[in-house]
This record gives structure tokens, sequence and C-alpha cells, in this order.
């Protein structure tokens, strides 16, 4: 039987939080953006990270 892991996590902070094979991997918030999780056999494979930044006059972004 396995051993039962209990981790603790902030409440009042904003995030995701994986679980994958025992580790607790925190994924911390953007400003603006998307995060895409993929899933490979039933498991988290990869985090698909991605930004967007508001237009506001600038000459270069």
């Amino acid at each position: 039987m396995d051993k039962e892991m209990v981790a603790e996590v902030n409440l009042m902070e904003n995030a995701l939080y994986i679980v994958k094979e025992g580790r607790l991997t925190k994924v911390s918030p953007k400003e603006h953006g998307q995060d895409i999780v993929i899933w490979k056999n039933g498991q988290v494979l990869d985090v698909d990270r991605s930004e967007r930044i508001r237009l506001n006059g600038q000459e270069v972004i």
C-alpha cells in the first residue's frame, strides 16, 4: 500500500497546482495570457504558456 502524502498550500494566493507522481508543481499566475495543460496517458505532460500583450499605443512590443 502506498503511503499517503499531504501538502499544504496557501488558499489566499492565486495559482494553479499540478500533482504528478507525488510531486507538487505550482504554476504562478501571469499578468495576461493563458496556460494550456497537455495530458498524456492520464498524466500531465506539459504546460504550454502564452502571453498576451495589450496594445496601448506602444511603438515596439
